[in-house]
């Protein structure tokens, strides 16, 4: 399993950045995957899901109505569009597969190595 995350930067609040994790060694599309990030000398957290086939997502409420996750299934990617940047969502962002199809009865179990989005005027 190989998980590359990129298109992370130094962007102004209020700004927008799309992040994107390219896929490989394992069957993308029946897998859900999730974007987390970690801020420094925080733990790990949750940002976003979704599932296998892209009907379902959820967010943290952190992010909820400025950040969206999507996959496009036959580029093996998964996406994250984030807008209103903050300097609170600076952070290095990872995107993780899932153990099945769903997220909300698995657990991610593979990880890329991380994007970093720094959010500063």
């Amino acid at each position: 399993v190989q998980l590359q995350a990129s298109g992370g930067g130094l962007v102004q609040p209020g700004g927008s950045l799309r992040l994107s994790c390219a896929a490989s060694g394992f069957t993308f599309d029946i897998y859900a995957m999730g974007w987390y990030r970690q801020a420094p000398g925080k733990e790990r957290d949750l940002v976003a899901t979704i599932n296998y086939d892209g009907d379902t997502t959820t967010y943290s409420d952190s992010v909820k109505g400025r950040f969206t996750i999507s996959r496009d299934n036959a580029k093996n990617t998964l996406y994250l569009q984030m807008s209103d940047l903050e300097p609170e969502d600076t952070a290095k962002y990872f995107c993780a597969k899932y153990e099945g199809a769903y997220f909300y009865t698995t657990s991610p179990i593979d990880w890329g190595q991380g994007t970093l989005v720094t959010v500063s005027s």
